[in-house]
């Protein structure tokens, strides 16, 4: 059903990559509102991706796979052991958007700052540190027939493709200003840092109140999301694309993805997927 393959055609990069040199960023936390910091570090051949968090005893260290996600609620949170660290996939998404393969991730606190709810920080820190080639292969996840999962209105399949292609289809009947909306591209660096980078996670009001009045999203707020009222959207500068919630829902997925551990080559449909549904498909891509 998949096979995996030794080479790099998904991006421009044909040989694995880390970067140049180390670079670091802070900020709040959506959802415990403590103040985190990132220092993401240049990593080995093979290492893969890996989170360490540097303020707890032992400063355990958690891989960026998919048998270290534990769940899944509005973000995706990896542990091992002792260790955790929450809303990994804006990050992930962005080293797998400009084609990173091995990084330590050193974290002080319980989650990834959120920044301004999109992953365009992390591409313009990226590209301050540099990208370094590393003299190995790429390992490449291609799918060879079709594979798909399903739960109640929830949908994803994964199709062969030489490449990695996207077509996701958000779906909220409920919001006056979303509705349906579609997007489909093919996954570059220069595609991801322009169309895909710049956008923010998205509530609907109504949704959002309640979730931080029971304080489930202290670092919450207008600075680190888009909020969407009836038919308006209450941000001040208003959304960056007319479509950037479906694009958004697009950036999460690549996230998930990437724990995967590995470049995905094939084209991913996506009918109204979040983050625990991207997960499952996922391993049932490793099946």
């Amino acid at each position: 059903m998949i096979k995996f393959n030794f080479r790099g055609e998904l991006t421009g990069f044909s040989s694995q990559t880390t970067l140049s040199k180390p670079v670091e960023f802070a900020g709040v936390g959506l959802f415990s509102g403590q103040h985190c910091s990132v220092r993401m570090v240049p990593a080995s051949v093979d290492s893969g991706i890996i989170f360490q968090r540097m303020d707890l005893p032992g400063k355990p260290e958690i891989p960026a796979r998919l048998e270290f996600v534990s769940e899944t609620p509005r973000c995706t949170r990896l542990m091992k052991g002792n260790g955790s660290v929450q809303m990994v996939e804006h990050l992930l998404s962005a080293l797998r958007g400009m084609g990173i393969d091995n990084l330590k991730i050193e974290v002080q606190g319980p989650e990834i700052p959120v920044g301004d709810g999109s992953a365009q920080e992390i591409v313009r820190l990226i590209e301050q540190a540099g990208i370094k080639t590393l003299n190995v292969p790429k390992k490449v996840l291609r799918i060879q027939k079709p594979v798909y999962w399903s739960e109640g209105e929830t949908h994803l399949i994964a199709l062969p493709f030489p490449g990695f292609r996207i077509s996701y289809t958000l779906h909220y009947p409920h919001s006056s200003l979303i509705r349906s909306q579609y997007f489909s591209f093919l996954l570059t660096e220069q595609f991801y840092k322009f169309e895909i980078s710049p956008c923010r996670t998205f509530s609907l009001y109504e949704e959002l109140v309640p979730m931080m009045e029971k304080g489930w999203l202290k670092g919450g707020g207008l600075e680190n999301a888009l909020v969407i009222q009836g038919d308006r959207i209450l941000n001040p500068g208003g959304s960056r694309f007319p479509d950037e919630m479906v694009r958004h829902k697009a950036l999460d997925l690549i996230g998930d993805l990437a724990l995967l551990g590995v470049h995905l080559e094939g084209h991913i449909f996506s009918v109204r997927s979040g983050h625990a549904a991207n997960v499952a498909f996922a391993k049932e891509l490793l099946k």
